[in-house]
């Protein structure tokens, strides 16, 4: 099929086509989003862990506080909501709050993903819609033949069938796009979502060991309790 015969095709293809086609478009705009998004996370969460976890590990609480603070990607909300709670208490409630931050990051590393499978279980039924309604219009064009005295030869309706089947061919390529981007990141993000619990479950482990009397001071500064105090000076003229 050469170039000019496909682009005669998706024309008789008609609206239903167009609609087709958008949701290409769409699909792989999405999926460059999402690549995008996503280009190197998981690495750079697990370095940022292990980073927190150097801090904690030497009681240096406020350093792993401020690497927190200043890291600008989405999984740092995981550990800036869990110095926030153990502020308050390491007990149960630290874990169900790292734990509900956990499942808001890994909501918005899903975001938009929903298009992607919308369109890979709607898009053939788009394409059939227009095939049908190619069909129809094919076997109008025949009554309308035999009506005016035509022989109704299968002539008169298989050349309308065949340029109608287009759209279903159309329908099922952009549906199998859809699903193969749908899968690969599904499968990818449910990867990161496994790696995103085993730091935030150290995270947690490690946070309970650097609290001092049960919970962190709200406002994480090197500590000076133990050290002792210097021995004043001799006063002048003391044995």
């Amino acid at each position: 099929m050469t170039f000019d015969e496909l682009i005669h095709y998706l024309r008789l293809g008609g609206v239903t086509i167009a609609v087709i086609l958008f949701a290409s478009v769409l699909s792989v705009g999405l999926a460059i989003e999402r690549l995008i998004a996503l280009w190197g996370i998981g690495g750079k969460t697990l370095e940022l862990g292990q980073q927190i976890a150097r801090h904690l590990l030497r009681g240096d609480v406020a350093a792993a506080r401020s690497a927190a603070d200043r890291s600008t990607l989405v999984a740092a909300d995981l550990f800036r909501a869990g110095f926030e709670r153990a502020a308050k208490t390491t007990g149960p409630n630290l874990d169900a709050a790292v734990d509900r931050e956990r499942v808001q990051v890994a909501l918005k590393l899903k975001r938009g993903l929903w298009i992607l499978g919308t369109i890979g279980a709607t898009a053939p039924f788009v394409g059939l819609f227009g095939t049908v309604w190619g069909i129809m219009r094919s076997f109008r064009d025949l009554g309308l033949d035999v009506g005016s005295g035509g022989t109704g030869g299968s002539a008169a309706v298989m050349s309308g069938i065949s340029e109608a089947l287009i759209a279903t061919a159309v329908g099922i390529i952009v549906a199998v796009e859809a699903v193969v981007l749908f899968n690969y990141f599904q499968s990818r993000l449910s990867r990161l979502n496994v790696e995103l619990k085993l730091i935030a479950e150290e995270f947690v482990e490690l946070l309970r060991e650097a609290a001092p009397g049960g919970r962190l001071p709200s406002n994480s500064g090197p500590s000076t309790e133990g050290v002792p105090a210097s021995d004043p000076s001799p006063a002048p003229g003391s044995p």
